[in-house]
Order: structure tokens, then sequence, then C-alpha cells
């Protein structure tokens, strides 16, 4: 009997070993493996950038691999494509210029431009030795006790591609493009620019002598106006400089967003007054001597306090500033339009800002401020009047693009029939037709060729079998008729298209292809292929390919898309906890759709032992139905989060390898907000959150996503006065119920998210007795910048800890930053 006791107990014992979950080390090695430095060596060119010339249909791009960088000129007529140069030969060139040893497969050339004749490329090399500055000699005379001021020697280069003739050019100019306070007319005769907040010019050949030295005292400068104060200025308002900054650079010149008339005898431009909007602050704690304070101004949702912007006209003929009577609604928004919104596809060194329209005519938008109200106006400088050209009407917040205005047609892009979609109107406002329709989103304007009557845009969702989100070009007349597909294929798209609308460069993959790029016509006739991104040194370290899914979202019925990442060690025998990268929109989803090698917050975040998901809500991306995009509207906080739910409810469901009860959750700004708000209404699912620069409290976030995305009730009363009523449910009202892990992290000087928002979380929780962790990164704007690294392995650590289960504490020393740093000193 005592033996069959004993033997009972040594089997109770057994099997209580077994019945012990596995506790599993966090693979710290891996995540390493592919730090930003490491892919920086692993993966290099991943897209053709075309640089398509004026005079012809050729363009040229760069390319990098393993093996170097390589220059190539393609002409789409011919079916050509060429080295530029011989890279060898052209480092050989070069070095008996520069003395500076170079070869082909570490050549570094900068600036590469064609010259107007098209034949003709001009470059930089940065040198070595260092020299005095080129203009020493005026700066010495101007100012004799000025000290010997060094640089790195730059050589400009002139390469004929015709006869492969390398030419040093020693009297080069300095580049006028790096004036970034000089707003230059189309024939460069006029410089706008502000200065101690009023409004100035100047000519060109006075610019000229600011090119080469921005102190010249001999410099002539006309100014235009004198009511200019802080906060009600001309130009712009140096927005991130800490007070001291602000003080020592009030002296320089600053930029004026002014838009051209294509004569430049005119302009027009804003001019928003601040004065009455509240301050806020954020201080530089780690500056020397002292720390010091950043000011700025900062409109919150619902206050009254809001800016003011005026639109202004200018004539240098009548020496007239105007301020245009285009009060619509109360505390409006102004957008006013320039003709170069559309990216242009060519190398110009001087791209003039002009408005849109003609010498007689300029276009804005005006919108109320709960945007439920958009009105597409013309200024009419005959009549010197606003005419209202287009409306639009919603019952929550309008999207809207530019219009594109032709001699005598609009194109305008809405929302009305509750899918993005063009529409052609006659340049009196009228309505001529739809020109696209259908359960599918457009999402922009290519180009419109209006010679040929064809409008070229981009649009997602129209190809049935296909991910919504996948991108193509499509094209279609504006006389009405079908759509025309250009770059078929289910992969997402990126569509480069020529300024004649002849031909485009198409890049297209997956997250689980490799990139490849081609040369098509226009229409979508594929000319020749281009570049196949070569992976084998990625895959040799042991990438593999994320894993795209849908589901369903907790009403059983929208569909949704995300992104599955494993560790790349994966067994599938294991039990994974599973991580959710989120990030709720409305202005995008946090879902890569074509491959990338940004691995930080997915790829490597599952190498510590993870299986990592990102993945789409309804109110999430504007890509889709504006229900679908609207989804949110008036529900900010909580409106995604059943979704993030239901997805590893059903992920779950259909793989034995993930483990719903260690559900974690990561998201940054948006996503740090969500991220908080999961584990506060779905306590008993959600058991670990990383929460970084979190918008908690969106009362103190900026009023124009706020008040767009979850909306801002205008009441008018009996007097017929204005107010606006804003409320919104807060991270801080729900910190009784946290259960779970959860980490915050803001960067202290983050002047977009205040971390006033991550404070008030923190105060609510330790008000309410909860344990949680707080990491401030000092001096940090809201990317975190050279503090992101450190970031990624606290986090690391925290999940490592808490869902693993790993409690082994990691040395003091982060190993896996400091081993890819030279030790120099």
């Amino acid at each position: 009997m005592k033996h069959t006791l004993l033997a009972f107990a040594f089997l109770l014992l057994f099997q209580n070993a077994f019945s012990q979950e596995q506790v599993y080390s966090g693979n710290y090695e891996l995540a390493a493996r592919f730090s930003p430095e490491k892919m920086k060596k692993l993966v290099f060119s991943t897209r053709v950038d075309p640089h398509w010339l004026k005079k012809s249909d050729r363009f040229w791009y760069e390319f990098e691999t393993s093996n170097g960088k390589n220059w190539y000129i393609v002409d789409p007529v011919r079916k050509t494509k060429n080295q530029l140069f011989d890279t060898d030969k052209l480092a050989m060139e070069i070095m008996k210029i520069t003395k500076d040893p170079v070869d082909g497969q570490h050549l570094k050339l900068e600036d590469l431009k064609f010259l107007e004749d098209e034949n003709t490329i001009k470059f930089k090399v940065k040198g070595t030795e260092e020299v005095l500055k080129k203009d020493w000699d005026e700066i010495k005379e101007k100012n004799k006790s000025a000290k010997d001021s060094l640089e790195k020697k730059t050589f400009v280069f002139h390469y004929d591609i015709g006869n492969q003739q390398l030419t040093e050019i020693t009297d080069a100019p300095k580049d006028p493009e790096r004036l970034s306070w000089a707003n230059i007319a189309p024939d460069s005769s006029k410089v706008l620019f502000a200065k101690h907040n009023n409004l100035y010019w100047m000519d060109k050949e006075n610019f000229l002598k600011a090119v080469k030295d921005e102190k010249d005292s001999t410099i002539v400068e006309h100014q235009l106006t004198e009511d200019g104060e802080e906060n009600f200025e001309y130009g712009s308002s140096g927005r991130g400089e800490d007070n001291e900054e602000t003080e020592k650079n009030k002296d320089k010149r600053k930029r004026a967003g002014a838009y051209w008339s294509s004569d430049s005898k005119q302009f027009v431009m804003t001019r928003t007054d601040q004065r009455k909007v509240k301050d806020l602050w954020v201080i530089h704690s780690t500056k020397n001597p002292r720390p010091t304070l950043e000011t700025y101004k900062y409109a919150m949702p619902g206050e009254k306090e809001q800016p003011i912007t005026y639109l202004l006209h200018y004539s240098f003929d009548t020496e007239e500033l105007s301020n245009l009577p285009v009060g619509t609604f109360k505390d409006q928004s102004l957008n006013v339009y320039n003709s170069n919104s559309l990216e242009s596809s060519r190398d110009d060194d001087f791209r003039p800002v002009t408005w849109l329209g003609d010498m007689d005519e300029f276009y804005f938008a005006v919108t109320s401020r709960d945007l439920k109200r958009v009105d597409i106006c013309r200024w009419n400088l005959k009549t010197n009047e606003k005419e209202v050209v287009i409306e639009e009407r919603s019952n929550s917040y309008i999207d809207f693009l530019k219009p594109e205005i032709l001699d005598n047609e609009i194109i305008w892009w809405s929302e009305r029939d509750g899918w993005g979609h063009f529409y052609l109107y006659g340049k009196d406002g009228s309505f001529k037709r739809q020109l696209t329709s259908g359960a599918f989103h457009t999402d922009r304007v290519a180009r419109v060729d209006e010679k040929g009557r064809k409008l070229y845009f981009v649009a997602n969702g129209r190809e049935e079998g296909e991910d919504p989100y996948y991108e193509h070009l499509y094209s279609v007349t504006l006389d009405g008729g079908a759509i025309s597909l250009l770059n078929s294929g289910d992969f997402n798209h990126s569509s480069e298209i020529n300024d004649g609308a002849t031909f485009f460069v198409d890049n297209y993959s997956r997250v689980n292809t490799v990139p490849v790029a081609v040369l098509k016509d226009k229409s979508g006739n594929k000319v020749m292929d281009l570049e196949t991104v070569d992976l084998s040194n990625l895959f040799a370290t042991g990438y593999q390919f994320p894993e795209p899914f849908t589901f369903k979202a907790d009403d059983g019925i929208t569909d949704l898309y995300g992104v599955m990442y494993k560790p790349f060690d994966f067994d599938s025998t294991r039990k994974y906890p599973i991580i959710e990268y989120v990030y709720p929109g409305p202005q995008t989803e946090a879902v890569d759709k074509a491959f990338s090698a940004r691995l930080d917050r997915t790829d490597r975040l599952a190498q510590f032992g993870f299986v990592v998901i990102t993945l789409g809500n309804r109110g999430g991306h504007p890509g889709r139905s504006k229900w679908y995009h609207n989804y949110g509207y008036g529900d900010l906080r909580d409106y995604g989060l059943a979704d993030k739910k239901a997805a590893v409810e059903q992920l779950a469901d259909r793989y034995d390898f993930i483990d719903k009860s260690k559900v974690g959750i990561h998201g940054h700004s948006g996503g740090g907000f969500m991220s908080t708000a999961a584990m506060l209404v779905y306590p008993d699912f959600f058991k670990v959150a990383v929460s970084s620069a979190g918008n908690h409290d969106n009362s103190v976030y900026n009023r124009w996503w706020s008040e767009k995305h979850h909306g801002v009730k205008e009441q008018i009363n009996a007097k017929g006065d204005t107010t606006f009523i804003y409320q919104i449910d807060k991270n801080p009202e729900l910190a009784k119920n946290l259960k779970g892990r959860l980490m915050l992290s803001h960067g202290s000087t983050d002047n977009n998210v205040h971390p006033a928002n991550t404070t008030r979380m923190a105060n609510a929780l330790i008000k309410a007795g909860k344990r949680f962790e707080l990491v401030v990164l000092p001096d940090q704007r809201h990317g975190y910048g050279d503090m992101t690294e450190y970031f990624f392995w606290k986090m690391g650590d925290y999940f490592v800890q808490h869902l693993l289960g790993d409690n082994t504490p990691p040395p003091v020393d982060m190993v896996e930053m400091q081993r890819d740093k030279p030790l120099t000193k």
C-alpha cells in the first residue's frame, strides 16, 4: 500500500511537471539580425523612380544593388535601356581631378541632372579636401574680422554622354534652391519673402547677391506691408523652434506661401490670425546650459479661440494688397489651389508656384468648421467677385481633392454616391457627367491629357478576386465611356506616368513577392522589363515573406484584411502569443500592401517569439466606401476595437499555433491611443500593451483631426450666434478597468501629440491604483528620432517578459544596439 501511494505521488508530480506550460526565452539574437542598420546592407533599391526628360519620352533612373549603384537611360520609343556611363571609367576620370580614391562600385554622385541639350548631365562629387568657402574673398572684404571658413570641397562636373567626356566646372554658381525662404516668380524677376512678420520682395539682381551672401548689406529689399505682427504674420511662423531659437532667428528672412500669376505680376496668399489661439508648450530639458521653452499656438477641439484665415491678392501694377471678402462659415478653412499639385515627372531646376487658374481667375475652397459643407470657388479678377462653382454637402465630414481645371471644364472628385469618383463640370459649374462609377474607390489623378480628352487615375477595389486595397492605373475618356485598366496583375501597383501621358513606369509587388518594375505605354502594353529586385542576401539571413489573410469584422459581414508575420524559426508545434500592431485610422491603416524592407514593428518584433499581425478595421482606411471610412464618426475611442478582437478569435480558430490567451497589442500615435483603449475596453482579452505617443485624451489633441474624425456640433442660437460643441470619450476615463500589463511611452518634446496625453493617462492609472510602466524619451518629437532603436528594445523586453513569461532580466547594457557600433573611444 505504501509503495502504491508513493508511485501515485510520483505519477502526479510527473504529470504536473508536464502540465506546466513551457516557457520560451525571447530570441534576441534573431531580432537583432534585422536591425535597420543591417537591413541597409541587405536591401538596396526596391523601385524604379523615373526622371522624365522635357523634350522627349526618355527618362533616367539610378538603381542600387549589392554590386553597387548604376545609372540608366531608357528610350521607350526605341525600347532601349543603357547605362548612362561606364561607372569604372567615370570613377577613374573623377579621381584624376579630385585626387580622392574611388572605384566604379562605390561611386557617389549627388544632384545628377540633365542639362537643356539632354545630352549632357551635371552632377556633384563631395571631396575630402578642406578649402576656404568659395566666397571667402567677398566675405573678408565685407567683414575684416571674419575668421577663416573651411568646408569640404565640392566638385561640379559636366559629362557629355555622346563623346563620354568629363569636364570639371570650376566657376559653377551656388544653387539658389538652397534658399528656402525665396518664393521666386515664374519669370525670375522677383522674389517674395517675409521678414519681421511683414511681406517683402527683391529683384533678381539683389537675389543673386543673397545667393552669394545672405547678409550682404547692399541688398535692396522692398517692403510691401507694415501691419504684420507676431501670430498674425505674413510668412511662416518658425514652428518647432524653442524660444531661444526664435529670438536668434527673428531677423532672418522666412518663406511667404504665395502663389504667383503666370506673368509674375500678381500673387495670392492666405494670412492667418492666431493671436487669440491659446499657447501650448514643451520643454527642451537637455539643452545646455539651461533647459529651454518652446511656445507655439495650438487650437484644440471645441475651443472658441480658433485661427482666422484671410485671402489676400496683390498686384505689382497697382501696388495694391487686397483683403478679399470670402467669409462664408464661422471658423472656416481656406485652401488656395496651386497649379503644381500634380507631382511633376521631370527634373526641373526651378519650378515656380503659380495659382490654379488663368490670368483672370484663381481657385480656392471654403470649408465649414464641421467639414460638412465645402464650396469650390473661383475669384474673378475682372469683376472682383467670388463665384461658387461646386458645392458639396454631407451629414459627416467631406473629403475632397484639388480640382483639375481644363480650358473649359473642371474635373472634380467626390464621395457623394458613397464611393470616391470623378465628375466632369463645365467652367460655369454646370454638371456634365460622372466619369467613373461603381462600388470601388478612385484615389487620385495621375495625369490629364486634355488634348487627347483622357483622364488617367489611380483606383483600388475594382478588380474581382484581389485585395481591394491594391492600386492600379486606369484611364477614361472625358466624353464618357468604359474605364480601361492599364496595369493588370494581382499586385499593388505604383505608377509614374510622364507629362505627355504616353508611357509610365509600373512598380508592383505584394508583401509576399519580390518587387518588379516594367515600362508600359499609354494603352497598358508592356514595352520592356526594367528591374527585378534582388533579395537573395535578405533570404540568406533566413528572412521569410509574411502572409496576407482575410477575416470578418465583428458584424460577421464586412471583409477585413491583414498580414501575419511569423518568427523565421517558426515551429508549428508550438503555441505562440499573438501581438497586434495597430493604427485605427481613419486616414490610413497600418497594413502593408507592397513589399517593404522596414521590419521594426512587424517582422523584427515577431523574431522574439511571437506571431505579429497588422489588420484593418471598420472606420479605418479611406480607400473603401464612405460608410466604411466614416464608421467611427462620433465614436472615436471604441470604433475599431471589436474588429481587433474578432481577428484574433478567428485566427486562433484556424491555427493551432496561436495562443489566444496571450494577446498583446502595440501602436504608435493613433495606435498608441488604440492599444491602451483595447486594454481598458476588453481587459480580459488583451493582456499586454505597449502604447507609444498616444493621443489618449483627444480633447487636448489638435482640432483639425479630432473634430473631423469624431465630429463637432455646430449650434446657432436665436440671436444668430454660432458655437461648437465637442464631446468625446477618453482613455483616462476607463483607467479603473486595467487588468493586464501596460507600458506607456512618449517623447518629451512632442509638439504634435502633446505629452499631456500620456501624462493624463498615467495620472488616471495612478489614481486608480494600477501598476504600469512609463518610458519618457528625452527631447524626442513624435517619431522618437534617434531613440527609435532604444524604444524597440524596451518594447521587446516588455513583451518577452509579460507574454512569453521569460522573466530572466536582460543585461543592463543593450548589447543588441552596441554591437553594431564601432568602439572608437
